[in-house]
């Protein structure tokens, strides 16, 4: 197909383990074939050199220096503004559709829910990304203990994974407290089996005006 006028920005969210691999696979595919074109895909937090250098400093755990729970948050935002000014509006700027692994809805959930931290992230938040948000953003929600076993399953957990189960347990909360105000943020089932999941994801895209 043509591409369309305007490119859009479509994000992945989802807990450790909820297959946002995937996911970001199918719709990678799924863009390509819509547009003609491979859209630019990215990760948070990372994504340019010096976000790359942050996700290292959020995801390893330091014993003799330990990431306080602020630190975390405003680092992570760092790495979102690089990757926000550097690459995504300057792809959509020249036509090019974005396919982020996580993006705000990640931090408004993990630091905001899972931290407890929610009049910060919402500051900062706001100072940083102003109105700026993706198109359409797919969260694939799991129950965390089954996500959890699945990430486990996956190989050696990072920082963040390692955090105890009432802190994802929060953080699903308020991924779902926040779908359900925002319209476009649309719910997966991600307990279901993978081919289900991928039918229910392939349904919202295409009833979508892209």
């Amino acid at each position: 197909m043509p591409q369309k006028a305007t490119a859009k920005f479509i994000v992945i969210e989802g807990l450790e383990g909820a297959g946002k691999s995937s996911a970001i696979a199918l719709v990678r595919d799924f863009i390509e074939k819509h547009t003609g074109k491979a859209p630019v895909c990215t990760r948070e937090p990372g994504g340019t050199p010096l976000a790359e250098k942050i996700r290292d400093l959020v995801k390893v755990a330091d014993a003799s220096d330990p990431l306080c729970d602020e630190s975390e948050c405003l680092l992570l935002y760092a790495a979102r503004a690089q990757l926000v000014a550097r690459v995504i509006k300057p792809a959509l700027a020249e036509g090019s559709w974005v396919l982020g692994d996580r993006h705000n809805l990640s931090s408004l959930a993990y630091q905001g829910g899972g931290r407890g931290l929610m009049p910060l992230v919402s500051a900062v938040s706001a100072a940083t990304l102003g109105d700026f948000k993706p198109d359409l953003t797919l969260y694939l929600d799991i129950e965390p203990s089954l996500g959890l076993t699945r990430a486990a399953n996956r190989g050696e957990l990072d920082r963040i994974e390692q955090q105890e189960l009432a802190f994802f347990e929060r953080t699903r909360a308020t991924y779902l407290s926040l779908a359900q105000q925002d319209d476009s943020i649309a719910v997966i089932d991600a307990s279901q089996s993978m081919a289900e999941v991928h039918k229910d994801i392939l349904a919202v895209l295409q009833t979508k005006d892209w």
